[in-house]
């Protein structure tokens, strides 16, 4: 299989990463971002630790590590329009929080609006720049919050 874009030479701005560190315990950290990314408007419908699963189902002694998936209803509404329903594979836009050390913990985003974009599953087109530039502000107000 032939990747449309180069991997390797991906600039993290090209998808929308964006991340930071909080110096609080995990629990703490995932009950703070929730509550700042609802703050921004992004309601959290879908949670869950992967490191919990993994270490039940196939003992991988992982650390913690919690996903919770963003969502604002208006703007993923006009981004499965804008995409002919295609982008919703990739919905909700996943914010994961793992504990790097006790006490410390990373908090990552990118943009699976971009990410669509770039792999041909949403059009290049003024619609879905107003759809990257919506969430993109949701999502930086946010981290600024975080």
């Amino acid at each position: 299989m032939t990747l449309p874009i180069d991997p390797s030479r991906v600039n993290p701005d090209d998808i929308g990463a964006t991340q930071t560190t909080l110096e609080m315990d995990h629990e703490e950290a995932i009950e703070h971002v929730r509550a700042v990314f609802t703050d921004a408007g992004l309601g959290i419908p879908v949670e869950f630790s992967p490191s919990e699963l993994l270490n039940e189902k196939v003992d991988a002694d992982r650390d913690p590590y919690y996903v919770l998936g963003a969502c604002n209803p208006s703007i993923a509404d006009r981004a499965l329009d804008a995409s002919d329903g295609t982008i919703g594979a990739l919905m909700p836009c996943n914010v994961v929080v793992w504990e790097e050390a006790p006490g410390t913990q990373r908090v990552y985003h990118v943009s699976i609006m971009r990410i669509a974009r770039l792999v041909g599953m949403a059009p290049a087109d003024d619609e879905m720049e107003s759809i990257i530039a919506d969430t993109g502000e949701l999502v930086d107000e946010a981290f600024e919050n975080l």
